[in-house]
């Protein structure tokens, strides 16, 4: 009996990098995770190749791996590359400089096996919108809340590239003006005030601001994280919970400027941070109606993935690997 063809799909985010081996079903048979923190790119390929070979070497009693499918912050759908990716420690040259990386090619190159590359935004929108909660809808905007802010914009039922592929840097679009720096070299960016960094970020700001008592101040300010502020609003830590409001306010003023521009039926919140949903969900929805046009209150959706963790991205970079 002939085997059938698989491909690998691979989300690379800024802490880790999520691999898995998919089906024409979309079952994920295998999966590994590499950490994405190596300093130099040379030691990142050689860690992601071992990955990937020792996947292909796992699923061969089950197929053969026919393509890799690869979403990556500020990937280029139509070059393959990677290009100035803040987030990313080994995507810097000597000097510092972020680097144009023709990361399609280099994995290709090593593994023998065709590699086609985009946002890792929009690869987690084509995986919800084929397999998860977004299955059916023609018309919606995905958030990556993690590390960063990405983003995915399905019109028409078409992910939006644009002229040169980088269509949809929503997390890069100036939520307040001349705010807080952020690591793309712009200010008062969204990803500053509502990835789990950004949140972080707040929640230093706020315990600095005055002496309101907090769970968070047994803390080392340095080091406080989104999923400490989390457990302290599960407590009913005053400030834990002001620091989230704070947070879906500006989420929601955000989303009121997308929905302007391509009237999307839902918003659809992945990642990390969307643990927090119980303090989120009910301040994004009021921040965003009071700054809609009157034609869109009500009317769009905000939802949250409904696949776990990894699976959204590595099943929307996959349908990549069946294009080769």
């Amino acid at each position: 009996m002939a085997k059938q063809d698989l491909v690998i799909g691979i989300d690379v985010g800024g802490q880790s990098t999520k691999l898995g081996v998919v089906d024409a079903r979309g079952n994920i048979l295998y999966q590994s995770v590499i950490s994405s923190l190596q300093r130099e790119l040379e030691e990142y390929i050689n860690d992601i190749t071992a990955a990937i070979n020792d996947l292909v070497a796992q699923c061969k009693e089950d197929g053969n791996v026919k393509g890799i499918g690869i979403g990556a912050p500020n990937g280029n759908y139509y070059k393959g590359t990677i290009e100035f990716a803040p987030n990313l420690k080994w995507a810097y040259d000597s000097n510092g400089n972020p680097m144009v990386i023709q990361f399609a090619k280099l994995i290709s190159d090593r593994v023998n096996i065709p590699v086609v590359l985009t946002n890792d935004a929009n690869a987690a929108a084509v995986g919800e919108m084929t397999y998860g909660i977004a299955k059916g809808m023609k018309n919606f905007i995905m958030i990556t809340l993690g590390t960063g802010v990405g983003s995915g914009i399905v019109i028409n039922g078409n992910i939006v590239y644009g002229h040169d592929a980088f269509a949809g840097e929503l997390g890069h679009t100036t939520i307040i003006r001349d705010g807080r720096p952020c690591g793309c070299g712009l200010k008062g960016c969204l990803e500053t005030y509502t990835s789990a960094t950004g949140v972080a970020r707040t929640a230093k700001e706020f315990l600095q601001r005055d002496n309101t008592p907090s769970l968070l101040r047994n803390l080392d300010i340095e080091k406080i994280s989104s999923k400490d502020i989390y457990d302290a609003a599960k407590q009913g830590d005053k400030l834990a919970l002001e620091i989230f409001e704070y947070t879906a306010d500006i989420m929601g003023k955000a989303f009121a400027n997308f929905v302007a521009f391509s009237a999307p039926e839902a918003i659809v919140l992945f990642g990390g941070l969307t643990k927090a949903k119980e303090f989120l969900t009910e301040n994004i929805e009021k921040s965003m109606n009071e700054n809609m046009l009157k034609m869109w209150k009500g009317k769009v959706k905000l939802l949250y993935s409904t696949l776990k963790d990894s699976d959204a991205a590595i099943l929307g970079a996959s349908a990549l690997g069946w294009e080769v």
